[in-house]
Formats: C-alpha cells, sequence, structure tokens
C-alpha cells in the first residue's frame, strides 16, 4: 500500500494511491506500507530514487542501517509493533532525498498513524521531509515511554502479589514476570537503535540547523528512558530471585511437615511392629492389659516428639 503525503496551509493531507493512478509530483512523503516488488518499482522509476527492496531491511551492521549515498540519506530502525500477544520490533527503513521522504516497513504501525492524526489535526509549519521523520522518532519515543509506565505498573501489581502472605500461583507470576521482562528487552532494543541512527545524523551533520534542538532533545529522552528501563531490568531480577526464594520456602513447609509427621509416627510404628511380631514367649501377650497398654504407648510416643518440636519453635 503506497500512501503519498502533501501539505497544504501547513497540514499535512494523505492520498491512499494505487497503480491506476499518478503519483503525486509534490508529495513530501511516501510512505510504502508492505509495498509489492512491482510497487517499489514504480515509486523508484517515478521519483528516479533509489530505494532498497524489503529483504534487505534485516541487515543489522552499522554500516547498512545507517548511510549515505548518492542515492541520499539511509536511516534504518526499529519501531516495535504493539501486538496485544506478543510485542515485536519490526524494521522501518526511511530514505531522504532531494527533500522528500520515503519510509517502506512490513507492518501497519500505530506510530504512523497516530502522527498523521496528530498533523492532520494540529498541523505544523514549515514541514519538510526531515521533520516529518523526526516526528516520528519523537513520538515513537513518547509510545515507548508510555510502555516503560506500563509496564512499571505491572511490575508494582506483581510485586504486592509476590510478597503477598496468601499468594500461591507463582507459576503465572513466574509467566508474567517473563512477560514484562521480554517486553522490555525489546523496548530497550528499540531505543538503543534509534539513538545509534540519531547519533549518526549528528556525527554526519546532515541535520538542518533548525532541526538540531529536536534532535538533541530526543538522544536525551531515549538516554533518560535507557535509564529507566535498566531499573525495571533489575526489579524484574529482584522479583524473580524473590519468587524463586517464596517457591523455596513453600516448599521447604511441605518438606518439614512430612518430615515431622514421619519423626512424629515412627514411635508408634515402632511399637506396633514390636507388638506385631507374634512370637510365643511374649509375656504381654498374655496380659488382660497389654493391648490397651500397648495402645497408651503409641500415644504417648506420637505426643512426645510433636511437644518436643513445638517447645522448640521448630513448628
Amino acid at each position: 500500500m503506497i500512501t503519498a503525503y502533501t501539505v497544504q496551509n501547513g497540514h499535512l493531507l494523505a492520498h491512499p494511491i494505487d497503480q491506476k493512478q499518478q503519483l503525486m509530483p509534490d508529495a513530501c512523503w511516501l510512505d510504502l506500507e508492505q509495498p509489492t516488488a512491482e510497487e517499489l518499482a514504480w515509486v523508484s522509476d517515478t521519483y528516479d530514487q533509489d530505494l532498497p527492496a524489503m529483504d534487505d531491511l534485516v541487515e543489522i551492521e552499522a554500516t547498512s542501517r545507517f548511510f549515505q549515498d548518492a542515492s541520499g540519506l539511509h536511516i534504518r530502525t526499529y519501531f516495535l509493533h504493539e501486538t496485544p500477544e506478543l510485542p515485536y520490533n519490526v524494521t522501518v527503513a526511511f530514505v531522504l532525498s532531494r527533500g522528500r521522504l520515503f519510509s517502506l516497513r512490513g507492518e501497519a504501525l500505530i506510530t504512523f498513524q497516530q502522527y498523521r492524526q496528530k498533523l492532520e489535526t494540529q498541523g505544523k509549519h514549515d514541514i519538510d521531509a526531515f521533520g516529518i521523520m523526526l516526528g516520528l522518532f519523537e513520538l515513537k519515543v513518547d509510545r515507548l515511554a508510555d510502555l516503560l509506565e506500563q509496564l512499571h505498573i505491572k511490575l508494582e501489581n506483581l510485586n504486592a502479589r509476590v510478597f503477598h502472605a496468601g499468594e500461591r500461583d507463582f507459576e503465572e507470576v513466574l509467566a508474567l514476570l517473563a512477560a514484562v521482562q521480554d517486553n522490555n528487552d525489546k523496548v530497550r532494543l528499540s531505543l538503543m537503535d534509534m539513538q545509534r541512527g540519531l547519533s549518526f545524523l549528528l556525527r554526519s551533520k546532515s541535520c538542518p540547523a533548525e532541526e538540531l534542538p529536536l534532535l538533541r532533545e530526543i538522544l536525551r529522552d531515549i538516554r533518560s528512558l535507557n535509564e529507566h528501563s535498566t531499573f525495571l531490568f533489575e526489579k524484574v531480577q529482584f522479583l524473580l530471585e524473590a519468587t524463586t526464594g517464596r517457591i523455596n520456602i513453600e516448599q521447604n513447609k511441605i518438606i518439614k511437615i512430612f518430615s515431622i509427621a514421619a519423626v512424629v509416627f515412627l514411635p508408634p510404628t515402632l511399637i506396633a511392629s514390636i507388638y506385631g511380631m507374634n512370637f510365643h514367649f511374649m509375656p504381654e501377650l498374655s496380659s488382660p492389659y497389654g493391648y490397651p497398654l500397648a495402645i497408651v504407648l503409641m500415644i504417648a510416643a506420637g505426643i512426645a516428639p510433636y511437644w518436643y518440636f513445638k517447645r522448640k519453635g521448630w513448628l
């Protein structure tokens, strides 16, 4: 799907395009979502612009993700695809050339939708291709900050569960902690990758002077969020250790109960075993008080270790 964006009266207007239409010569931004090879070739030929194939977006080397050549400025960075089940990072390629921005992505991303809605309603004076890219990065940072805040709230709830005396479903707690850690790792990866891209823009001196304050502000926000992400990572590790400790304590309690039960019932079992041997010469077998005496001995033998453990505070 191809969407061309033009600027009219400070507002960014979206124009969905199919191959039955003509591409707009005054478009400042061409957004290609899941483009086919034919669409890529069509846009490339129309604007005389070299664009990467979708298979090339998975390269992870810095020289393949951030570079500048005769065809323009190239930035490839992760955007978090915020699916309810399992979020994952998607590489988005940006190409800046001759005052026009090209973006290529393989998924529908909420950041792009929100940015378009923001500019369509609020508008922005003197908007250009570079400003659009930085605006997307700025909104991306805002969304990642919101996600980190949500993860922090989840951790606070899990913290209450881990240290609640009545909590027993530790398997669910561990699963939730693992999910929080996985999401935190993906947010951190997206932040670090964007930090690398923005640092490249600073080093290459390709950022217009009027956009430098925004670029530096985004970098400061990323550093702050990285610190918050590190805090969440350490918090998850602490809760994992605490949960494992709670599991060990609960298991020890169960083992202690079985151990004490075995000790309590061992003396009565010994007495019952002795008088169950049925040897001919056993004086107690002929006594009319043998049976009740054996019962009393077994009860006393069971009560004695229980009373001793209770007195020692082991129960």
